[in-house]
């Protein structure tokens, strides 16, 4: 899932073909802080001979991810980041709607952007807003999404598995201390890499040092609902 990552502070791992792997033995000074993060147990500690940890290196190769960091980034803002907030439509339709298709409900969605790394932590919907996290399977998997979790609810989408699990801890903790939010609902899938997703919420909330109550959804591949908790 990758919620190792943002706990090794000497940038010794990353995401390579859709696993958290230790790109370099000299990057990585042995203690072990990623393993506490690991919700599946995927980490351990070996004893073993391996390249002696390199202060230097460790330097130069987290000036090197700042600066491509820095290339990569847009030098506009993506129109996709655009805010809107709109009036939802009916969950079910009526004859009042022209868009409406019998026994096809609806849209609940009441803004835009819904992508976590869009959203700006100041963005008029958050605010006051009873926030849902959704990793980004579960609209496909669950087909009762709007009428079931969306009405009222602030959305936010993304995948802690593809996506940069210390951007979420920042952008959420960053939200969490400004926009007064009232409460949270993640929706995630029964898979490992899903598991990363209310953790990362977990860590922004004592990142922000806000309470804020906390439900966890659980869905199966399938979408049937298996669990709800709160936390």
């Amino acid at each position: 899932c990758g919620l190792c990552i943002p706990s090794c502070a000497e940038g010794a791992l990353e995401i390579i073909d859709g696993k958290a792997r230790m790109i370099s033995e000299n990057l990585c000074d042995g203690l072990g802080a990623c393993l506490g993060d690991c919700p599946t147990g995927a980490l351990k500690v070996i004893e073993r001979e391996a390249d002696d940890f390199d202060e230097e290196a460790v330097e130069k190769h987290l000036e090197e991810q700042e600066k491509l960091e820095e290339e990569i980034s847009p030098p506009c803002a993506c129109p996709s980041a655009a805010m809107k907030t709109f009036a939802p439509m009916d969950a079910i339709p009526t004859a009042k709607s022209p868009t409406a298709v019998e026994g096809i409900a609806e849209s609940a969605l009441s803004h835009w952007p819904i992508q976590i790394s869009l959203i700006p932590p100041q963005a008029p919907f958050l605010k006051g807003a009873d926030l849902l996290v959704l990793a980004d399977c579960v609209p496909v998997a669950f087909p009762n999404l709007h009428q079931d979790f969306l009405p009222g609810k602030a959305v936010t989408l993304g995948c802690p598995k593809l996506d940069d699990g210390r951007e979420y801890i920042d952008k959420f903790a960053e939200i969490f201390k400004t926009a007064g939010i009232n409460s949270i609902t993640t929706l995630i899938i029964e898979v490992p890499c899903c598991g990363g997703l209310p953790m990362i919420v977990k860590k922004a909330l004592e990142k922000s040092g806000k309470e804020i109550p906390m439900e966890e959804v659980v869905f199966s591949v399938g979408g049937e609902l298996l669990e709800r908790k709160r936390t």
